[in-house]
């Protein structure tokens, strides 16, 4: 009797494929321990998405972790003689952080590692390994390809401050052209370097094209290797090649990855479903001149896939537009790029009002849910405040900054206020996150005091030394007797898109942010 695979869910399907994939490619199948020693991840945590874990003590007294990492305990234990290369695949569950829920979630997952004399051809093996994972989900899928050494090699030549770069390589992942700029001149840069470094973000698009431009780039011979490298894995791949781009603006952690990188999508679903890269660093912690490459299949993610994503090209662009006087200004711009509807939101009660000619639906929401709807793949771009982004960290582009509703925000308290450093300060606000890391920057021990409205009321009543808020014209401040100490972060409404949504609609979102943008100069 023939295994009927429609029975299963997108997940288990998917695991069944691959096994026999991976299989039939000469890997074996690697069965990972529930718990390791704590010392492992303690001793390796720059390789850690998150240095938080689950500890406990077990029997013998050992402290011990729940595994948050399969790709650590394989490299721990692989250990392959010179000139060796082992092979191995995996379904397992790790167990991580979750910012949306506050605590700890179990995430599964399927992949493979190749560790040990990685060459060429083992190189171009795993790539195309990773484009048979993406198609057999059955579904219109993208495989985004970059290498570290561009980067790096770029960075060198422009002699950018190792301080700086973890900086610089999060608003590159971030496509976040506005703020990347001013970070690149307040790291050094002169004009022409940071016109340079935002010029990544350009170098996006089929394989050919792409790699073309980045030759006329190059400033240093770590670039033009880097771009050989990825040349030869274009030729290696053949026909693999029509569902792989080139994004030299993907940017992977540089303490843990040091050659090629990559990250797959599926239609359907609203994040990446595939992850990986070179990481010969961490190999080498454990056997010395080895290198390694692998990936990993986000099985949860593919739960949320609809039996029929995918199958036909969704045209329309999901629009999440913030409710009240921002949303009027955000409507307005678009309406004036011609994007507006012959329905006015304003005078109607529905939630979703589209222009089926221009093919935009916008969807009606509150301020802070707008980061929410368009992380989740709910709406695919939204206009957003950059407070509620930064807040609420979600994952999305930040494509422009648009200019409407400027304000900036500050530390304020009162006009006399003199920090006692010997004791926490103690803050009040309502953007905790945000607060949270300014102090942190700074090296200062605080309390946090979280309040929802009135936040000028908490040291004027001696609840709090000073407040985090946004200020715009600084009235309510004066008229009670405070004052900005601090201003640390201009605020704006950002033009943010979904990761995956940017991939499968980027004609249709390129169009609109260059429409968007003429409108504003008018």
């Amino acid at each position: 009797m023939e295994l009927d695979l429609t029975r299963f869910s997108p997940a288990e399907r998917c695991t069944l494929q691959l096994r026999a994939l991976y299989e039939q490619a000469g890997y074996r199948k690697f069965r990972c321990a529930r718990f390791e020693e704590y010392s492992l991840y303690q001793q390796n945590q720059k390789f850690l998405s998150d240095a938080q874990v689950i500890t406990f003590t077990d029997l013998d007294g050992k402290l011990r972790a729940i595994r948050p990492d399969v790709t650590l305990s394989i490299a721990k234990n692989a250990q392959p003689a010179p000139g060796e290369c082992k092979r191995y695949y995996y379904t397992e569950q790790v167990c991580r952080p979750s910012r949306e829920s506050h605590t700890f979630a179990e995430i599964s997952q399927m992949g493979l590692e190749c560790i040990g004399a990685v060459d060429a051809d083992r190189q171009a093996e795993v790539v195309r390994l990773a484009v048979d994972s993406l198609a057999s989900l059955g579904t219109r899928t993208f495989l985004e390809v970059s290498h570290m050494g561009y980067l790096t090699g770029l960075l060198d030549a422009l002699e950018v401050d190792a301080a700086a770069r973890p900086r610089l390589l999060e608003l590159l992942r971030d496509k976040n052209a506005h703020e990347l700029r001013q970070a690149a001149l307040s790291a050094g840069l002169d004009e022409e370097g940071a016109d340079v470094l935002c010029g990544l973000l350009s170098l996006h698009g089929p394989f050919d094209t792409a790699l073309a431009q980045a030759r006329t780039r190059c400033r240093c011979q770590a670039q033009s290797d880097a771009l050989d490298e990825l040349e030869a894995l274009y030729k290696d791949l053949g026909t693999d090649a029509a569902t792989v781009r080139l994004d030299l603006s993907l940017a992977g952690d540089m303490e843990y990855y040091n050659g090629l990188v990559f990250t797959g999508y599926a239609a359907g679903a609203a994040r990446a479903v595939l992850k990986g890269g070179r990481y010969d660093l961490l190999a080498r912690r454990f056997t010395p001149g080895a290198c390694a490459l692998g990936f990993a299949l986000y099985l949860d993610e593919l739960e949320r896939l609809a039996p029929s994503a995918g199958a036909e090209p969704d045209t329309w662009l999901n629009i999440a537009l913030p409710k009240g006087r921002l949303g009027d200004k955000a409507y307005g711009l678009l309406a004036k790029a011609g994007y507006g509807c012959a329905e006015d939101y304003n005078e109607t009660r529905k939630l979703v009002v589209e222009n089926p000619e221009a093919k935009v639906r916008y969807f009606l929401v509150k301020p802070s849910d707008v980061a929410i709807y368009v992380e989740h793949g709910a709406a695919d771009i939204g206009i957003v405040g950059k407070d509620i982004l930064a807040e609420s960290g979600a994952d999305v582009y930040e494509l422009m900054d648009t200019g409407m509703g400027k304000c900036r925000m500050c530390v304020a308290g009162p006009k006399d206020f003199v920090d006692d450093e010997s004791r926490a300060l103690r803050v009040a606000t309502k953007f905790v996150s945000i607060a949270r890391e300014h102090y942190e920057a700074l090296g200062r021990d605080i309390d946090i005091i979280k309040l929802n409205g009135s936040i000028e009321l908490a040291p004027i009543l001696g609840l709090s030394d000073v407040i985090v808020d946004i200020v715009e014209t600084g009235t309510t401040l004066r008229e009670n007797n405070l004052a900005v100490l601090e201003e640390f972060m201009p605020i704006s409404a950002r033009f943010i898109a979904n990761r995956a949504s940017y991939q499968f609609k980027y004609r249709q979102l390129t169009e609109l942010l260059a429409k968007m943008k003429e409108a504003l100069k008018v």
